[in-house]
């Protein structure tokens, strides 16, 4: 290996390592209380050091925040490609399981990027991506219904889509052409509604009305699907 490639290396893999030191941190302390010089002390490392990687705390948000909107995506991706291709509601369902799940799993990961704003920090575009892969995931189950004939994109016109931002039922691959569509409306009602469900039983507020918030979530789950026309 070259030089330069050692170089590359030792960088990527001490990034990797203060990543994994603030989502500690995070845990412990929360979004709000970061620090880069916290994070230095316990690697061992002089806090001069750690800039070099990260200059400043919002960056190691930042890094933190797209690492775990990567993994959230990633696993409801691989959980939809494993659900067999013409049943969109288990390819539905798969999604929304496993978003569910990484939650349950990562709630400080998950505070981080669906809980409260973390004062003074403003998300970049960089994160954007990475925030839209679950809601991708959803649109493109739609989207191969209404190929495959048996999504009807016309159904339940109410006008919904006009209140949407001009081209976004493009650029989640939901367009109708029908003017008074309400398709991309409902995905997105169908996407917000999901992390909401997940957000109430993660952060306490449906505790005491729900007894079993799996059950609860399923059921949902398959409401929203029919609302969106899947079969």
């Amino acid at each position: 290996m070259t030089a330069a490639g050692t170089r590359a290396r030792v960088r990527a893999e001490l990034t990797r390592e203060i990543a994994e030191v603030a989502r500690r941190h995070l845990a412990s302390d929360g979004a709000a209380a970061l620090s880069l010089r916290a994070v230095a002390r316990e690697l061992g490392m002089a806090s001069s050091a750690v800039y070099r990687y990260f200059p400043s705390r919002d960056d190691l948000l930042t890094r933190l925040i797209v690492d775990a909107y990567d993994a959230l995506g990633t696993a409801a991706e691989k959980a939809e490609a494993a659900a067999p291709r013409t049943d969109l509601r288990a390819r539905w369902r798969a999604v929304c399981s496993a978003t569910r799940a990484w939650a349950v799993a990562h709630p400080h990961e998950y505070a981080l990027v669906y809980g409260s704003p973390v004062p003074g920090y403003a998300a970049p575009e960089s994160t954007i991506g990475p925030a839209a892969r679950v809601g991708e995931a959803l649109c493109r189950v739609i989207a191969d219904g209404i190929e495959a004939g048996t999504v009807d994109p016309t159904a339940d016109a109410t006008g919904g889509d006009s209140a949407l931002a001009p081209g976004l039922a493009e650029r989640i691959g939901l367009p109708t052409g029908e003017p008074d569509s309400s398709l991309a409306a409902r995905a997105i009602l169908a996407w917000t509604t999901l992390f909401g469900l997940i957000s109430f039983e993660l952060f306490g507020h449906t505790n005491n009305v729900v007894s079993d918030h799996e059950r609860y979530f399923e059921d949902a789950v398959d409401r929203l699907g029919t609302m969106v026309g899947l079969p």
